[in-house]
């Protein structure tokens, strides 16, 4: 039995009962049987059923995000947000597989050459709590528009989102079996994957669950794509523009009440700037409004566990201990944690080389360009990086030395359906979103005509 708990107030939410060993082979058959239908349909087809999921997401966002909202307790303005994100996600999709997986020609000395795109069968997301729409979505358009059907595993504390991710596609008309939530606990995942009707998994969440999913994979030689954590540094240079930067850097870290995997962790800031910046930086975070998640204008609500919150108090504790200094926050009851500020903050401190999941951020001084890069690459991570500068030559010539998937200029990283989206190191490998993302799980195919 999973239940789903509402992390503001204990309140229990809803009961789900598991699957058995034979409902989830059932489950798996009928969408491999849906998929032999499905990869026949033309991207026209797709696309018209696509435009249906936006439409249903954004007709009942306030439906879905409440029922994000209690289930992890993202303050309601960004569950709602969140829904939108993913009617943009399938709108885009829609609108740009079949350009995306159309024959690419490459002359040869054959009298035509080409790759062909084919889909690959059932693929299983593996999904976490944070972002319980959105991880899903951006997984979902671009493999159902594809041609593949999908079989979602989420997170055991939002099952009823992953329950209601299910109804949107079933409300925009999608065939039975095109995606489907499955209902089981981690241990029964092997079994999904070890199943000859899967070929593929994605994977959203942390290293061990990553490496653990691709090691079963591994040895099925199917395919995976991971996007694991990361602790993403924001450089602020000395010609920064402060008003801009703190905002950027202050929602970076603080949205979705830290828990994010591209949020900002680590805040690098020149010497020369580093005392002005800090009091404008503990000014901004005063601002949020703390409260009730179910409010319009509560910005930072809860965690969605109280053992994230107390994971994240012992990695301040402990950084505390090795000589960090609280400026702002610090304390936590139940599973609300305060916005909290370390200043004095190393790299051999928790609250620097741990990714840090939640409402916290460390303050590091640096010295020079070359600083604060290697400040920044020391990280077993390699997710993102946002750098803060008002000088664009010196912000493309820096861009090379950061060991990231991404690199964002005076912007906060974000996901975006247009832009491919992964990281390396620990932070894992593939990439979803944009053309990159729709072409991890098809069979790019080499055709040779002579």
């Amino acid at each position: 039995m999973k239940e789903s708990i509402n992390p503001y107030n204990g309140d229990k939410l809803f009961n789900f009962n598991e699957l058995t060993y034979s409902e989830l082979e059932g489950k798996v058959k009928v969408a491999h049987e849906c998929y032999l239908d499905w990869k026949e349909t033309s991207y026209e087809e797709r696309a018209k059923l696509m435009y249906k999921a936006a439409e249903e997401l954004r007709n009942n966002k306030r439906k879905y995000g409440e029922i994000i909202t209690k289930e992890m307790g993202k303050p309601i303005s960004q569950a709602i947000a969140e829904v939108e994100k993913c009617a943009w996600a399938c709108e885009y999709y829609a609108e740009n597989a079949e350009n995306q997986l159309q024959d690419e020609i490459i002359e040869t000395d054959a009298e035509t050459s080409y790759v062909h795109y084919q889909p690959l069968g059932v693929i299983l997301a593996v999904m976490p709590w944070n972002y319980p729409f959105w991880q899903v979505f951006r997984f979902a358009a671009p493999n159902l528009m594809a041609g593949n059907v999908g079989i979602l595993k989420h997170a055991s504390n939002v099952m009823k989102s992953a329950e209601m991710i299910q109804e949107v596609f079933e409300n925009a008309g999608f065939p039975k079996g095109c995606f489907q939530n499955l209902i089981l606990s981690s241990d029964k995942i092997k079994s999904v994957i070890e199943n000859d009707l899967v070929k593929a998994v994605t994977l959203t969440g942390s290293k061990p669950a990553g490496s653990s999913v691709a090691s079963i994979a591994g040895e099925q030689i199917k395919k995976t794509v991971l996007e694991l954590g990361g602790s993403n540094a924001l450089v602020v240079f000395d010609d920064a523009n402060l008003d801009e930067t703190i905002e950027t850097c202050a929602t970076a870290r603080f949205q979705n009440v830290g828990q994010s995997c591209i949020a900002g962790k680590r805040l690098l800031v020149h010497k020369s700037i580093a005392e002005e910046f800090t009091k404008l930086f503990i000014e901004r975070v005063k601002r949020f409004k703390v409260g009730d998640p179910m409010e319009e204008d509560t910005y930072i609500g809860v965690m969605a566990r109280e053992d994230l919150a107390k994971d994240l108090e012992k990695q301040v504790l402990d950084s505390i201990e090795m000589g960090a200094k609280v400026i702002l926050g610090g304390g936590r009851k139940g599973t609300y944690f305060e916005p909290t500020i370390l200043s004095g903050v190393t790299a051999d401190m928790p609250i620097f080389n741990e990714e840090t999941f939640g409402p916290a951020i460390g303050i590091t001084v640096f010295d020079s360009d070359d600083d604060a890069v290697e400040l920044s690459n020391n990280s077993v991570f390699g997710l993102g990086a946002s750098i803060f500068t008002s000088d664009r030559n010196r912000a493309k010539n820096l861009i090379p030395k950061f060991n990231e998937g991404a690199v964002f200029v005076n912007e906060l990283v974000k996901s975006d359906p247009r832009l491919p989206f992964g990281g390396i190191g620990i932070s894992g490998y593939g990439r979803e979103l944009s053309s990159h993302g729709i072409k991890e799980f098809v069979n790019k195919k080499t055709v040779y005509i002579k």
